[in-house]
């Protein structure tokens, strides 16, 4: 009971001090007139900030039970060009000293304001007198009449960036932030979000010396920025007089740069990859001039350092030297097929590089490792340059397939697709991992030099492999044509001429030496001199190829080196090569092994009259495998 009584008394003397505290509050009603509360906010807003806002619309004051006044309609700046504009700007009252009849201000809240930055060419903005004013408002005050508040929130704001006139150049929208005002220190702190590009921004920076930024003095600053897009943070310090300049250090990480750029407004990139993304160095920011030395940077699990600079200046430029010990390009290419997906044909899908007009690019890239797909290269240096949508790649030396490539290649985007032109040198490389990379030939083996020179146009692969034009010629030695054994097939037509056609697509053809000379023109390539030599049979060929349609039609003759007894004469044989070029068939002439198996002989006088002509062909076929000549007498394959 003496317990309960003891509660009772407390809650009695609690009541009491409430009831008297409503008193004072509400007597304080009376005592302060709402008109001087009002007068008395103003004044502490304009001591606090310097600034003089315009109210266009009524004032309410409410001094219980919480005490604030509410001013609708404000404006700051000049109002035919306004800074900031809030349906309400709210003061709340402190509680104490409005008991005693003293006004002081706890903090400020802006109501739906709109926050227009407008900046002209000169580099002045609608903000410049407010800044000064601000910064007025900062410097020690002899007396204050109204204590200064120590926060102001923005609620559900919206920013507005507008350059060279009204043109709107970015927005924030969802502006929420409550700054801590530097009423004892001098450091400012804001803390909120907004919304950017359609995505939420979790934000906060800190000003170590507010009234020195305001002047344009030197100030140390933290900013950190987080959202799904990206994260980013600075550390250092700036100032604006006589130009901006800002040093310090920068880190930002992405899941996905390419997510991040579309974000940010640029056009989506070609290709693939640019996903995880992370970079650390030290920045300086001159002017719309951004340095990164010490860059640390990851992209795609590949991690290379060097320096960079981004420039903004009418077109943003980035510039930049990197250097790395493993260069991963597989997720850049994965969707670049030069094959459809039955790997017989030039894949026909539209080529979209629109993100080459994006902006402006001049790196230089080292690597002790170069990965592409199923090729690894070795050390590699190469430049990339990409000016007003045209990439030009220029190889300085690359170890790869063996050897070594260099040259460049230029990719120009079009309204109706790309230009592409190329001059790559292969010296001393493995053929078959060569070709068969690069152009889907596996048939040549060894190791050799290669040259091209070509150029084409179209809005596919094989849009591009119809205006193929130039030159290539290819020197190779200690090698050997895969796929067919010419010295056995030779050797075997000349023991039995009619010994049936056979599979000629078996085997293998060592040489010692071989060289082909081309010539492209329109997609169609002239075979202007093919020679294989070896010390068992020599080959030599000449015809056409169709690049669009990867077909051969070639005509050769075939010879032993050394003949099969003493005194005759090496055998030889006309041939064609007709075909895929994945899978071509060598054919020798009909006619010619007529006329050297004495008992077919008098079949191909036959085959000249023509009431024998139909008869005969059957018969002819069947003891060949083949067909038989044309009047023309020009050998050609049957069709398979």
């Amino acid at each position: 009971m003496t317990a309960f009584a003891g509660i009772r008394r407390l809650g009695f003397v609690l009541l009491a001090v409430a009831a008297v505290a409503v008193g004072v509050l509400t007597t304080a009603g009376y005592l302060i007139s709402p008109e001087t509360v009002r007068s008395e906010v103003l004044n502490g807003i304009r001591s606090a900030t310097g600034l003089d806002p315009i109210l266009g619309g009524k004032a309410s004051v409410t001094l219980f039970p919480k005490g604030s006044v509410s001013f609708a309609d404000v404006v700051l700046g000049d109002p035919n060009r306004p800074a900031l504009t809030a349906e309400r700007l709210t003061a709340r009252l402190r509680f104490f000293p409005l008991l005693v009849g003293r006004v002081e201000i706890a903090d400020i809240s802006l109501e739906k304001p709109t926050i227009a930055i407008d900046i002209d060419r000169d580099g002045g903005s609608n903000w410049s007198v407010l800044i000064a004013a601000l910064a007025r408002g900062q410097k020690p005050h002899g007396n204050r009449t109204v204590a200064a508040f120590s926060e102001m929130r923005i609620d559900d704001g919206t920013l507005l960036l507008h350059k060279d006139g009204d043109r709107t150049v970015e927005t924030l929208h969802a502006v929420d932030f409550s700054l801590a005002w530097p009423s004892i220190s001098k450091s400012l702190g804001a803390t909120g979000h907004f919304v950017w590009h359609g995505e939420k921004v979790e934000a906060s920076v800190n000003l170590a010396d507010f009234a020195a930024a305001l002047g344009g003095g030197r100030s140390g600053v933290k900013l950190r920025l987080s959202g799904p897009p990206m994260n980013a943070a600075f550390e250092g310090a700036f100032s604006f007089k006589p130009t901006l300049k800002v040093e310090g250090t920068l880190a930002a990480d992405a899941v996905s740069l390419r997510r991040a750029l579309t974000w940010a407004g640029h056009e989506p990139l070609p290709g693939g990859g640019f996903g995880r993304f992370a970079i650390k160095a030290q920045t300086t920011i001159v002017g719309d001039t951004i340095s990164l030395a010490g860059v640390n940077v990851e992209l795609d699990g590949n991690s290379a350092e060097g320096v960079l600079s981004f420039a903004n200046e009418g077109r943003q430029t980035l510039q930049g030297t990197l250097a790395s010990e493993t260069l991963n390009l597989s997720p850049y290419i994965s969707t670049v097929r030069l094959l459809a997906g039955n790997q017989r044909a030039w894949n026909d899908a539209r080529l979209t590089p629109e993100g080459l007009n994006g902006m402006d690019f001049d790196l230089r890239i080292s690597a002790a490792n170069v990965i592409m797909g199923n090729a690894k290269i070795g050390r590699t240096a190469i430049g990339a340059n990409l000016h007003n949508g045209r990439l030009m790649v220029s190889i300085g030396e690359a170890q790869a397939f063996g050897g070594v490539i260099k040259g460049s290649v230029a990719l120009t985007n079009f309204d109706s697709g790309v230009d592409f032109k190329s001059q790559v040198q292969f010296a001393d490389v493995d053929l078959e991992s060569c070709l068969g990379q690069m152009f889907g030939l596996k048939r040549l083996e060894g190791k050799g030099t290669m040259s091209m020179s070509i150029d084409g146009t179209g809005d596919s692969v094989l849009g591009v492999t119809r205006t193929l034009t130039g030159t290539a010629s290819l020197t190779g030695r200690d090698g050997a044509i895969s796929g067919i054994n010419v010295e056995q097939l030779l050797r075997r037509l000349e023991r039995r001429p009619l010994s049936g056609g056979g599979d000629f697509r078996t085997g293998r053809t060592p040489y010692d030496k071989v060289d082909i000379t081309l010539r492209m023109t329109q997609g169609t390539v002239e075979v202007q001199d093919m020679t294989v030599e070896s010390t068992a049979v020599r080959l030599v060929l000449a015809g056409t190829a169709s690049i669009p349609e990867r077909e051969l039609d070639l005509k050769g003759t075939a010879a032993l080196v050394t003949p099969s007894r003493a005194g005759a004469q090496p055998f030889g044989l006309p041939f064609v090569v007709q075909g895929s070029w994945d899978d071509p068939m060598m054919l020798p002439d009909a006619e010619a092994l007529i006329r050297r198996s004495g008992a077919a002989a008098p079949l191909l006088n036959a085959v000249r009259e023509r009431s024998a002509r139909d008869t005969v062909r059957s018969a002819i076929e069947r003891l060949t495998g083949g067909g038989v000549p044309t009047a023309d007498t020009t050998p050609v394959a049957p069709k398979p």
